[in-house]
């Protein structure tokens, strides 16, 4: 017993980094991909496909919500082991076009779906922990901090991007 505490121990921040480095990936990615959703949003096409998971069953659109989740997750250790073997510039594209389809795909699913999905006890459940857990991480004053350089940078992206679409128009 004693054995298996200093292995929870050792292994629990572990675990805890891990899981925030996956929240942090998505949360940026979300960040990213914010106006390239309404964008997407906003097609008739999608305007379909949204009427017909409003129209499905809470179970269906939880499956209709797993599969691509469940399919698109292990992007993440696949391009983290393509970095470490050395091909950066695959181990990257695998996870920048993962993870523009998953939070593309999953984002939109959960907020067509969300009140249907959080029907679901044990969804409920989980999403609340998970809610709850990130709420804590992004109160903490190194996130805080991340999140500051990130929107500086984005700013300073997107001057940039105005600033060179002006002198192309001159």
């Amino acid at each position: 017993m004693a054995s298996r505490k200093r292995l929870k121990t050792i292994f629990k921040p572990l675990v805890i980094a891990v899981a925030a480095i996956y929240f942090v990936i998505d949360a940026l990615t979300l960040s990213v991909l914010r106006p390239l959703l309404r964008k997407i949003a906003n097609l008739r096409l999608f305007a379909f496909i949204a009427r017909w998971i409003a129209s499905l069953s809470p179970y269906a659109t939880l499956a209709l919500f797993l599969i691509p989740l469940i399919l698109l997750e292990p992007v993440k250790p696949l391009s983290a082991y393509l970095v470490a073997s050395g091909q950066f510039k695959l181990g990257m594209l695998v996870l920048v076009v993962g993870e523009i389809l998953k939070i593309t795909i999953v984002e939109r699913i959960f907020h067509i779906g969300r009140e249907k999905l959080l029907t679901i006890k044990a969804f409920a459940l989980v999403y609340n922990f998970v809610w709850g857990w990130l709420s804590w991480m992004q109160a903490l004053p190194s996130w805080q901090a991340v999140k500051d350089n990130f929107d500086r940078f984005m700013h300073w992206a997107r001057k940039l991007n105005h600033d060179a679409r002006a002198r192309n128009f001159r």
